[in-house]
């Protein structure tokens, strides 16, 4: 789930990718093998979209509610809207809801839209060569964002749970993540590989939540790497799926322990690597917006 980094030496499907946004509606890889939310489970989910002057939508990330009027996404999104987006005209909001419009003469008018009061990424946000989209300390990249709603906007949504300090290291010391799952939750149209690349379906309207189960592969620093191998029966986060969140369930209750960050391999097909909540670092940065555990 998050926006492709842009390097110093951009790859032609970095180009690609960075005029689709800016000139075209933004296509969006999304949960891999996943199965659409028709029940809205996971209701406290929501897209990270921007609204152009034309009246047209693009989703860019995905994110969490945590509490009444805070949205979790990754910092690089943060950055991405501020800094290339916001100049354009264009304005953030988050919707939550299950399935949404994307085009002005199709379903936009029933599309709940919360308008964004700010956009705050993470100052300590690893930046690489100036550029917010590279972070080069994957131990720990702090790419960690949150989004401020209008008080009363959410109302009978229930925020997710954060996660309690050092959580994941402590189960990991219990030997509790091995075949541990995951699911992985976010908006966009499902993912699927041609000769190694990305599929190219073009825009879908109207969008979906989809959520995906994802097996524990290993703990890093500031990092928590999922399996989304569908030849082992999983799924997960894919490319422009940024900011969307991994739960666990923890002796009865579904923690909101991860964000993707970094996304998955090049196909899509093996690992994801999302960005822990459980670190100080994490922690110190959101502790200012939310009361923490």
């Amino acid at each position: 789930m998050y926006f492709t980094p842009i390097s110093k030496s951009l790859t032609l499907a970095s180009v690609v990718i960075v005029l689709n946004l800016i000139m075209v509606p933004l296509r969006v890889q999304a949960i891999t093998n996943g199965t659409q939310d028709t029940s809205n489970t996971y209701s406290n989910v929501g897209a990270f979209v921007v609204l152009r002057p034309d009246g047209q939508l693009n989703r860019i990330c995905s994110g969490t509610l945590i509490s009444p009027t805070v949205f979790l996404t990754a910092a690089h999104c943060a950055h991405f809207f501020n800094d290339f987006l916001a100049p354009q005209g264009r304005t953030a909001h988050v919707s939550f809801d299950k399935t949404f419009g994307v085009f002005a003469e199709t379903n936009l008018s029933t599309t709940h839209l919360i308008d964004v009061l700010q956009v705050i990424p993470n100052p300590n946000y690893v930046e690489a060569n100036s550029n917010p989209f590279n972070p080069v300390h994957k131990s720990d990249s702090g790419d960690v964002a949150v989004l401020i709603l209008p008080a009363g906007s959410t109302t009978g949504i229930a925020p997710a749970i954060l996660p309690t300090l050092g959580l994941l290291d402590q189960l990991s010391m219990k030997n509790g993540l091995k075949g541990a799952v995951f699911t992985a939750v976010g908006y966009g149209f499902q993912d699927r590989l041609v000769g190694g690349g990305l599929s190219e379906f073009g825009q879908e309207n109207p969008v979906w939540r989809r959520f995906a189960f994802s097996t524990f592969s290993a703990l890093k620093v500031g990092l928590l790497q999922l399996s989304i191998n569908p030849v082992t029966g999983n799924g997960g986060d894919c490319q422009d799926d940024s900011g969307g969140p991994n739960f666990l369930w923890v002796s009865g209750t579904q923690i909101l322990v991860a964000t993707n960050s970094l996304g998955g391999d090049s196909v899509c097909g093996s690992t994801s690597s999302d960005y822990r909540l459980d670190i100080a670092t994490a922690r110190d940065f959101l502790k200012d917006y939310v009361t923490l555990p």
